[in-house]
């Protein structure tokens, strides 16, 4: 017996019922990109090692996916290098690739490449899939689509207001009401380290510090310990645990904290006019609040971050984040080209809208129509209806065979099919045909002369 197939853990099959629902997302996502300006692009889905190991910290370098060379690659191991059976040293003689961990880093890639082909500042968008060797759970994926949109060369904050802008237009247009735009800013973080004099362990304490919400006060407290970080340090820093309060009130104890700290100061007064700046524009249905501790652990952002969390009442972490990155070029060449961009989480997306039930009725409808099939000559007449409901754009189909009515009838309650519609001998004879309303049940018969008058009653 042959064994049954499957897929690798943290892969999915879609449906034509998902797939639809996909699209529907992409689709919204896709016309706010374009209506704020941004251009498309695509990269491949496997990078050379070296442009992705190295840019998103030690946590993120063990998640990527590498590619074995083709060939005997094995062959090229040294005994000596093979019988060590480390993998650090191994792995750069078998392995050259790797499948991209998220598209800003490919993105910077891209622009370095075609710096003379970019008219800056340059506003991108991609839609394509990421690979990361995580651990599957409910909203996390092996394999999943990452909605990003980019502007590098220039240093504005307008751009970072523009972005939460576009936040608040893709949620509002998906129905989805209540979700809030946290906000902070990695000078801030950095200010933080320096006034508890922790600037050298930078990268441990917003990596630790960024799973607050997750692992808790103790937790942290705890990994901080391990990463050296001293207890007086931690001491210092505990009030951030708990900030509370309006964006207002954390920005002036903020600015109290960090009054000794240059670059912290700087964070508090970007922080201070991109909410003062929202405020006075206002948004349609998101909220905007400062985190003190968000920090996305990722090493190339410098100034602003982003994270979107869902409505409150869902389980569900980030839909969305981002930030600035003003010298992630830099790592290949190309200096002072500042860049702030932000990634829609498509597949969490999906998730919430699917909890909450605001996916549209119709999204995946396939079909509005279907002729049923009763024999040669009737089929005939029905492809020609079903060609002229096609050049009108209306989802028509013809059953392709001539079986009993009763299987028709249920395949087309199976695709959810709103009319159907019948063409006999009798309808062949009167050049006719009937409508059977599948919601409704009622029918209604019209002449084939006057199709446009059914194709009227669709609109």
């Amino acid at each position: 017996m042959a064994q049954k197939p499957s897929i690798p853990k943290g892969t999915r099959d879609f449906s034509p019922s998902e797939v639809a629902k996909r699209d529907f997302i992409f689709n919204i996502v896709k016309k706010h990109f374009q209506t704020f300006g941004f251009q498309p692009i695509e990269t491949p889905s496997f990078e050379n090692s070296s442009t992705l190991l190295g840019k998103y910290g030690e946590e993120g370098d063990r998640l990527i996916f590498k590619i074995l060379n083709s060939g005997d690659f094995i062959n090229k191991v040294d005994d000596v290098t093979y019988s060590s059976k480390n993998s650090s040293t191994i792995a750069p003689k078998i392995t050259e690739k790797a499948l991209r961990y998220d598209l800003t880093v490919p993105f910077a890639r891209y622009v370095v490449m075609h710096q003379n082909e970019i008219d800056f500042p340059f506003k991108r968008y991609q839609i394509q899939p990421v690979w990361r060797a995580d651990r599957p759970q409910k909203g996390r994926f092996r394999e999943f689509y990452q909605c990003d949109a980019d502007v590098v060369g220039s240093n504005s904050l307008l751009q970072e207001i523009e972005f939460i802008q576009l936040y608040d237009a893709v949620f509002s247009d998906l129905k989805l009401e209540g979700v809030t735009i946290k906000l902070n800013n990695r000078k801030i973080l950095s200010g933080i380290a320096e006034t508890i004099g922790a600037k050298n362990l930078l990268i441990d304490f917003t990596v630790a510090l960024d799973k607050l919400d997750k692992i808790g006060e103790e937790g942290v407290v705890k990994e901080m310990l391990g990463k050296g970080i001293s207890p007086e340090s931690i001491e210092k820093v505990s009030p951030l645990f708990s900030l509370s309060g309006s964006n207002k009130e954390q920005l002036a104890a903020l600015k109290q904290l960090l009054a000794s700290s240059e670059e912290g100061s700087t964070g508090v007064e970007e922080l201070s006019f991109i909410i003062e700046t929202i405020e006075a524009m206002g948004l349609k249905s998101a909220n905007l609040a400062i985190d003190v501790t968000l920090a996305r652990g990722l090493n190339y952002y410098t100034g602003a971050i982003f994270e979107v969390s869902p409505p409150n009442g869902v389980k569900m972490g980030s839909i969305g984040g981002g930030g600035r990155y003003d010298d992630l070029t830099g790592i290949f060449g190309l200096k002072d080209v500042s860049g702030v961009g932000i990634s829609f989480g498509l597949d969490r997306i999906y998730l919430v809208l699917e909890e909450l039930c605001l996916f549209p009725e119709a999204v995946d409808q396939s079909l509005e129509v279907l002729c049923l099939n009763f024999g040669d000559n009737e089929a005939l007449s029905a492809l020609k209806l079903v060609n002229i409901l096609r050049e009108s754009g209306i989802k028509s189909d013809l059953y392709p065979s001539n079986v009993k009515i009763q299987k028709q009838m249920k395949y087309a309650n199976n695709r959810k099919v709103p009319f159907v519609i019948l063409i006999g001998a009798q309808e062949l004879k009167e050049n006719s045909f009937v409508v059977k309303n599948m919601v409704e049940g009622s029918q209604e018969k019209y002449e084939l002369s006057s199709i446009e008058d059914f194709i009227k009653s669709l609109a």
